[in-house]
Parts: C-alpha cells; structure tokens; sequence
C-alpha cells in the first residue's frame, strides 16, 4: 500500500487540511524529504517543477515552526519571482491555520504599507522575493536574527537571475543554528557553493522524475514564416488549451494577446511591465480556466506552476537549451500529459537544429500541421537533456487537455552529502 502523510508524521489536524484539498497520496519528493526535514537534517533537493516541492518543505516547516515575534518571523522561504512567492504562501496556507500559524509573501511591484503592517502585527513563516525583502530589512521593518528555518527554492534560477549575492547576505543574517533545505533543478555550480556554504552534511533527495519521467511532453518544430506565426498560434490554442505562448519582448506579448483576442479568443498577458494586480489577475483567470492563454515573457517561466497546461508554444526562440526546458516545463506537470510546440522561421532553423542537438532530438523542422498534435511529436533523449534535466514525454489530444491531474509516482533516492559530489 502507498504510504499516507500521516505515515510520514503528519499529524490529524495536517492530514485533514490537506484532505480538504484533495491531497491524500505523499509524491516521491514528499515522500523521501519529509522524515529527513522533521528530523532537523538540511535537506539539497534535486526535483523538477511540478514535483510537490512545496508541501515537501511546507509540511515540515509548519510542523516544527515556533511562533514569530512581531517583525521577527521564525521560518523564511526565499522564491526567485513574485507569482511563485505567492503561489507558495498559497499552498502553505492550506496547511498553516491548522497550527493556527501565520504566513505572509513581500516581493516587489505592489506597496510597502501592506507588507509592513503585516510584518508588524508578527508573521510566523515569510516568503520573499530577495530584493523586496532586503528592503524592507534596510528600513527596519523586519529583522531575520530568529530565522532559525530557512528554505531556498528553484535556487539554479536565482543564479540565472543574479540574486545569489543578494541571497547570501541574507542567509548571513539568519540564525547560525538554523535548518536549511534548498531546492533546485541542477545542483552544480554556483548551487553548489551555495550548499557547500550554508547547508551542514545535507542529506541529498533526487526524484528520479527528473530524469525520464519528470514531464510527459511531445515536443513538435514547426516551420514558419514570421508575418503567419500569430493565425499558427491561434490555430495552436483552439487545438490545445490551456495555453502559455512565450514572447521574447513584452510589445510581442501585448501585440500577440491583441490578435489572439481579435480571434474571438479568451486571452491574458503577462510581463514584467503589467502591474502586480494585473499580473495576479491574468494568473488567476488563467488558473481558473476563464482563459485560454496565457501570453508570456520568460517572466513566467519559472515563477507561474500551473497544473492543467495543455500546451507550451514558443513563439519566439528561447535563448538556449535550458531555457526551452525551463519553459516548456510549463506542461505536463506530475506526470500530466502535454504538447511543446517551437514556431520557427526560416532563418532560425540552424539554431534550432543545434538546439535539438543539445536536446537529444533529431533537429528536424516540419511545415505546420495541427492534426499531428493528436499522435506523433519528438520525445526528449533523457541521457542528452542540459544540467542532466531530461523531460520524457507522450502527448496530448485536445480531449486529454480536460483530463490533467493524474499522478504518476516515480522513485527517489536519498544519499548522503559526501556521496552526492
């Protein structure tokens, strides 16, 4: 029989909150994390998006957790973007009042007054963004000296994003007694020193998922001249969504979301240049399946976990290999189906074929054909994915895009620090 949380240590109050939500089955990362975290160990976590990472530390936090003074939290969660940092606080919500436990998320491009009048009442768990909440410390509105359970996840990413100076001052600021669990795509590096720096003989967790059974995604390439990729795209949503299309300026973005809505079709952007509560509001239609699409910079490539995305569309090139992994892991979440589809113009195609090199793929270009989504794709060599990071896929009919949320377990495996080098 599959183990349950309570199995883990979850106790009743926990295990009811996470019931009420349909959550009744511990995923591997959940599974292998969870009794190493209870027991005060620093955990380094090897897992994909999508894996549960969040109820993988949030359990174990809101468990052993101690009430936070005012300005003075007890646990920190540092995210690299503000839709994750949200998105979060959101799953740990569903388990926090249970312990009737305070959480709260700062990150920038709304308010300070809110942030601080939260702050100030006391707050229990924080979850940040580095830059907004380095901030609010220079203001002194909030001081992390009781900070004794710290949690840095899709760490890789604030590498790529240059936030790990930022990251390492604040860590600096903690309790030096502290549990530190950090979570991350590739574990080398600069994710590397950082562990070697903050973590103390950390017990290694790697969800085989991963690897081969991490996203279950056809990926398609598709010759097309540049003036015809909207009415493709468009031809791409009504076949399979929901959707998220990639752009790589936010002009693209709006000029794309305007056509895709002159279609008759239910649109949303989001950009680093939308407010805040537009960008909330576009994620939340988007989730709620008010939208069809979802059109995007690579703002939302690592911060929007949507489960349910039927379909990723590059519509304009990612810059390298990794960032096509990074944004087509968008779909087929927990072990979800789903289609990856790149629109490629003809003076591309020899970047994209050294990028299906990289891939493990056969750096082919095809004309448009949208009956194919329905059978056929390219499936991602595991043994040749960049960061070791490989993404197996099946596809995806339009009928299979209603079907999401099964979970498919895959195995993990623990091993101590020393053996992870």
């Amino acid at each position: 029989m599959p183990i349950t949380f309570a199995e883990l240590g979850a106790p009743a109050e926990i295990v009811a909150a996470l019931a009420a939500t349909g959550v009744t089955e511990p995923l591997p990362i959940q599974s292998a994390t969870i009794p190493d975290a209870l027991a005060g160990r620093d955990i380094c976590g090897s897992a994909p998006t999508g894996s549960g990472k969040t109820l993988a530390f949030g359990i174990p936090l809101v468990m052993t957790v101690e009430r936070g003074k005012p300005g003075r939290p007890r646990a920190l969660v540092l995210a690299p973007t503000r839709e994750l940092a949200e998105q979060i606080r959101t799953e740990l919500d569903t388990i926090a009042p249970a312990r009737r436990l305070h959480t709260l998320a700062v990150y920038g491009g709304v308010g300070y007054d809110a942030q601080r009048r939260a702050l100030r009442r006391g707050v229990d768990i924080l979850v940040a963004c580095p830059g907004r909440l380095a901030d609010l410390m220079q203001q002194g509105t909030v001081r992390l000296d009781d900070v004794d359970r710290v949690v840095v996840d899709e760490a890789d990413r604030m590498a790529d994003m240059g936030f790990l100076p930022e990251v390492r001052r604040l860590l600096d600021r903690t309790s030096p007694k502290r549990q530190t669990m950090l979570f991350s795509a590739t574990l080398d590096g600069d994710v590397a020193a950082l562990i070697r720096r903050y973590q103390q003989d950390p017990v290694r967790h790697e969800v085989e998922g991963t690897g081969a059974d991490a996203i279950d995604a056809r990926h398609f390439f598709w010759k097309v001249d540049a003036h015809e990729r909207p009415e493709h795209a468009a031809g791409i949503v009504a076949a399979a969504s929901p959707t998220i299309i990639f752009c790589r300026t936010r002009h693209g973005v709006d000029r794309l979301a305007r056509h895709l809505e002159h279609r008759g079709m239910s649109v949303a952007p989001i950009h680093g240049g939308r407010s805040q509560v537009q960008r909330d509001r576009a994620l939340g239609g988007f989730m709620r399946g008010q939208v069809q699409a979802l059109v995007a910079t690579d703002v939302a490539a690592r911060g929007i976990h949507v489960d349910g995305v039927a379909c990723v569309v590059h519509f304009d090139p990612p810059t390298d290999a990794k960032d096509y992994m990074h944004r087509s892991g968008r779909t087929a979440r927990v072990g979800a189906s789903g289609v990856v589809v790149s629109l490629v113009s003809p003076e591309q195609v020899p970047d994209s074929r050294r990028m299906q090199g990289r891939l493990g793929l056969s750096g082919a270009v095809y004309s448009v054909d949208l009956g194919s989504l329905e059978e056929g794709g390219e499936r991602i060599d595991p043994t040749r994915a960049p960061g070791g990071v490989a993404h197996q896929s099946a596809l995806i009919t339009p009928q299979d895009a209603r079907r999401f949320g099964a979970r498919r377990r895959s195995g993990s495996r623990r091993m101590s620090s020393s053996r992870a080098r």
